[in-house]
């Protein structure tokens, strides 16, 4: 056998992908058969070859790329066997998915070139290889399904507020982009997980909540907002506070008008629009939120629900 070496930027990034919350099929079968097709100089393979390959081949080749990329050898093997039993304890594997977990990578030499600046999920690889590091919210043991970008900001803070940690309980968030999105996920998500899914739907979304019920587990729970969506949800006082921190330079905020706004969203595009500020963005605006939450008025009754439901 003939290889090209992984470089170290393509050992950490390989192994990024791997260690990521993913269906372990989908993701050990990506990750391998690229470093195959990239890295196999002799035999060469196609595509469709790999595609029709036996999962215990294409195991080994991209094994023996990986670690002939690496100084060192190791023969001990605990932390994969760790990295099969916490993938099985998250997702239903079959016999397939098990032949791409048990694999000899050599994961005592990856961690070693590992830099010091490194995703949560690469935290929980050198955790399990015996380092006492915080590992952020792995391992997950509760997936958080919302609509946006301004739940997935927000709601680890607001839980700080009422003194539950996300990272702590690992609870993993997902912003699906979208109600119709959400059903997409949640549907994978029923036929892939073990562990529970906390489905976070904006008002208008009913229709929506009604395609998931029937794939609903007993272990699954789905909140409807009683307001429109999550902006709704911010107390007057908490918009105000935000609107003169990202106005300090300019003038005390003029929030006229939000009171009688039938959509938070639509009253701060307006105010942005009027105040030549740049474009509304959630993602932009909710960041700005959080650096103002600081007390328990911050926080509205249904946000302190939310959080109370996720705690089941």
């Amino acid at each position: 056998m003939k290889i090209k070496n992984l470089s170290k930027e393509q050992l950490i990034i390989s192994i990024d992908r791997l260690t990521r919350f993913k269906d372990p099929e989908t993701k050990y079968l990506r990750v391998f058969k690229e470093i195959i097709l990239t890295n196999l100089i002799e035999p060469k393979f196609k595509k469709s070859e790999l595609d029709s390959m036996d999962y215990e081949k294409i195991v080994q080749y991209a094994t023996e790329i990986i670690n002939n990329s690496l100084a060192g050898k190791t023969s001990d093997f605990s932390i994969n066997k760790k990295i099969k039993e916490y993938e099985r304890s998250i997702f239903k594997t079959d016999k397939n998915t098990d032949k791409l977990l048990d694999n000899t990578i050599n994961y005592e030499g990856i961690i070693k070139i590992l830099p010091e600046e490194i995703p949560d999920n690469l935290k929980f690889l050198k955790h399990i290889g015996g380092e006492n590091i915080d590992t952020g919210m792995f391992p997950i043991k509760k997936i958080l399904l919302c609509e946006g970008i301004t739940e997935e900001i927000l709601l680890p803070r607001f839980a700080q507020m009422c003194n539950y940690n996300f990272s702590e309980h690992g609870i993993h968030v997902v912003s699906a982009g979208g109600k119709n999105q959400v059903v997409k996920y949640f549907y994978r998500f029923a036929e892939c997980l073990k562990i529970p899914v906390f489905v976070l739907l904006d008002r208008d979304a009913v229709e929506n909540k009604e395609q998931i019920i029937p794939k609903l587990r007993q272990i699954d729970k789905i909140h409807i907002l009683k307001s429109g969506e999550f902006e709704d949800l911010l107390p007057k006082s908490l918009i105000i506070k935000t609107l003169n921190y990202l106005t300090e330079n300019i003038s005390v905020a003029s929030v006229e008008g939000l009171d009688e706004a039938k959509s938070t969203v639509e009253f701060l595009e307006e105010f942005f629009r009027h105040r030549g500020l740049h474009e509304f963005k959630k993602a932009d605006f909710a960041q700005a939120v959080v650096k103002n939450i600081s007390e328990s008025t911050d926080l509205s009754e249904e946000i302190k629900e939310i959080i109370k439901e996720l705690n089941y």
